[in-house]
């Protein structure tokens, strides 16, 4: 409620005509207004929102992969470990906030969309900006802290479930019979997709896992089985935000830069903005940072070697497989083949809505399937953590 309370109030100078004229053919903005729950659409005080903390964290994933003394800290130190790394990235947060305020708010400027700003009331604006994401992030992380759910995941949620109304709206009034069809198409295409989301998103390869007979004092106890679920879709819709802030960031870099006047700026933009606007450039690229990016975060965050010395600790081993090495290189194959899948299918969804636009001629958000993946994904996190609470309280 606090969320969606300041994404209504705009940021001072805002001309609301330029600024609806200048969204509606900006596709970069649309892609950007997903990670600001809806607060970029009326550049309110919360038009940053989670997206500085989101790229902060990123690049504290990176530098797992650079930096062995991080990457113990994430895995390897346990819950004191996790939490410095999440303090690291909060601190990382605040000059990505300061930097992409300014450049949102110059770039701003100069399209009229901001006018009448004297340079300390601009420098407010950036103070406001900034000051507002931190808020979001603080008010994310209480979520996460004392409600049910990813308090980030949920603000983005909040923001795309926000807009229904306006889009189903603007469906209505701009009703043609002559296309029933191509609704009811998309239509049945929108539900195919979630069922598909819900499938691939609930999927999982269970692995066998057999307890030995283990002796303590006089008493033993026999042996057992149980198994090791691997999500097919291990990495959720994280590739997808990873790609999509590394496929926005030369362009924020570029807004930071214009205010500085530099010649070469302005060519640099205008392919920048050629890329962005191809289809198939863009549908290419982004298709590709999805799939790679899968791979990486699954690498980052699911260790066979771990998993495999954690097994060999507790007495447990894979039927027809042995302790060790074989077990680890046995569950690097299979996380290989499940991510494959699982990667693919990320890809495919979050392309979706630019290839119905290629074929049908029909402008459509290119975060459609990006939207829907992580409305879909929300829900299916709370109704899971709903559901252990009221098991446990049940028990």
């Amino acid at each position: 409620m606090v969320f969606r309370l300041l994404a209504s109030v705009p940021i001072p100078g805002v001309d609301v005509a330029v600024l609806q004229r200048y969204f509606a053919d900006n596709q970069f903005l649309g892609l950007l207004n997903i990670f600001s729950g809806g607060g970029l659409s009326n550049l309110s005080i919360v038009m940053l929102g989670v997206g500085p903390f989101i790229t902060a964290s990123i690049i504290m994933q990176l530098l797992t992969v650079m930096s062995p003394q991080i990457k113990s800290l994430y895995t390897e130190e346990g819950e004191a470990g996790r939490a410095k790394f999440t303090q690291y990235s909060r601190m990382l947060a605040l000059p990505l906030s300061i930097l992409q305020g300014f450049g949102f708010l110059t770039l701003l400027q100069n399209q009229g969309v901001i006018s009448g700003l004297s340079s300390f009331e601009f420098a407010v604006n950036v103070v406001l900006v900034t000051a507002g994401s931190i808020l979001l992030m603080w008010v994310g992380e209480l979520v996460t802290e004392y409600g049910i759910g990813n308090g980030v995941s949920i603000i983005i949620f909040s923001g795309i479930v926000a807009g229904l109304p306006a889009n189903v709206s603007k469906l209505f009034f701009t009703f043609d019979a002559s296309q029933l069809p191509l609704y009811l198409g998309f239509s049945l295409l929108a539900l195919a997709t979630v069922y598909a989301v819900v499938i691939m998103t609930e999927a999982e390869r269970p692995v066998p896992i057999t307890y030995a007979k283990q002796s303590r004092g006089v008493s033993t106890y026999g042996s057992s089985s149980s198994y090791l679920p691997l999500r097919l879709n291990q990495a959720g819709v994280i590739p997808i935000i990873f790609a999509l802030s590394i496929m926005l960031f030369p362009q924020m870099i570029l807004n930071i830069l214009s205010a500085f006047n530099l010649p070469w700026v302005a060519g640099a933009t205008e392919k920048v903005n050629g890329f962005i606007n191809s289809p198939y450039l863009y549908g290419a690229t982004y298709f590709v940072l999805v799939f790679l990016f899968t791979f990486f975060y699954t690498a980052v965050t699911f260790d066979p070697d771990a998993i495999s010395k954690n097994l060999q600790r507790n007495g447990a081993f894979i039927p027809g497989i042995r302790p060790g090495n074989q077990t680890a290189e046995y569950l690097a194959h299979l996380i290989t083949r499940l991510t494959l899948v699982g990667g693919l299918f990320l890809a495919v969804v979050a392309v979706l809505p630019i290839g119905m636009q290629l074929l049908t001629g029909i402008a459509a958000l290119a975060i459609g399937g990006t939207a829907i993946l992580i409305v879909v994904s929300v829900v299916l996190d709370l109704i899971r953590r709903l559901d252990a609470q009221v098991s446990m309280r049940q028990s």
